[in-house]
């Protein structure tokens, strides 16, 4: 079992790297923290390339991972690499699997157009998941799947549904041809209340920036645009809130 205790050891520079969206994207791979999303990464039979962990740690883990697999650390280079103010003292590199595209038009997609916020993204990926939904794509603009607030957010469903990265002005017609209804999100005369639409097999929902909302572009393309009513004095929902308002009402 390797141990490392220097700071400066080229493994741990090339580990903190990982905490950038550039340095994940050059090393094709990603860091996830604590017990929970290493044990939802090994039942999902990720590529774990490493895990690292403190000796504390070490001790007392259950985590089923074969020694030579396992590098120890000082606490201070677990501290360093971990995000989270408590780490647990475990960490592990995670390949990012190779980018492929929709194979199959069908099922529920929700479709992210330049939401930025992680924990709003991590919610909503999290929300599809657990309401059965078939996928979920981020549009331009929108936070990197990897970033370790969206991870903590997902708490693992990105191992279980897939998430893709794509062009909504492209995927949108696909979606269309594929006879599956795209519905938008805006709040204006032009959208209808979701409640007068009924629940289906197939649809894909597409909700925009915290600030701006969804692009007129974007809005420009979809077969009916809808609006989640407000009886109080809130200017708007959360875009996560109304993300799981919508998924559900589909669900039926």
């Amino acid at each position: 079992m390797e141990k490392i205790a220097s700071m400066k050891n080229q493994k741990v520079k090339q580990w903190k790297k990982l905490q950038t969206a550039k340095g994940r994207k050059e090393a094709g791979a990603y860091l996830i923290e604590g017990t929970h999303l290493l044990k939802e990464a090994i039942k999902a039979d990720a590529n774990i390339l490493e895990v690292v962990m403190t000796e504390a740690f070490h001790e007392q883990s259950d985590l089923q991972i074969a020694e030579g697999d396992i590098i120890l650390v000082s606490q201070e280079i677990l501290a360093s690499l971990a995000q989270t103010e408590t780490p647990q003292g475990v960490v592990a590199i995670v390949q990012i699997p190779e980018a492929v595209p929709i194979l199959e038009y069908r099922g529920k997609y929700i479709l992210l157009d330049q939401v930025q916020d992680p924990g709003n993204v991590g919610t909503i990926i999290r929300t599809a998941d657990a309401a059965g939904y078939a996928g979920v794509i981020l549009g331009e603009g929108s936070v990197d799947l990897y970033n370790d607030k969206v991870l903590r957010s997902m708490q693992g469903s990105h191992f279980h549904l897939p998430v893709y990265r794509g062009d909504l002005q492209e995927m949108i017609p696909e979606f269309k041809k594929n006879g599956i209804p795209v519905y938008g999100t805006e709040l204006n005369e032009a959208a209808v209340d979701y409640r007068t639409v009924s629940p289906t097999d197939a649809v894909a929902l597409v909700l925009g920036n915290e600030g701006n909302g969804v692009s007129g572009k974007i809005l420009a393309l979809t077969d009916q645009n809808l609006y989640i009513p407000i009886f109080g004095e809130a200017e708007s929902l959360n875009v996560a809130v109304a993300a799981g308002i919508l998924l559900y009402h589909f669900v039926g």
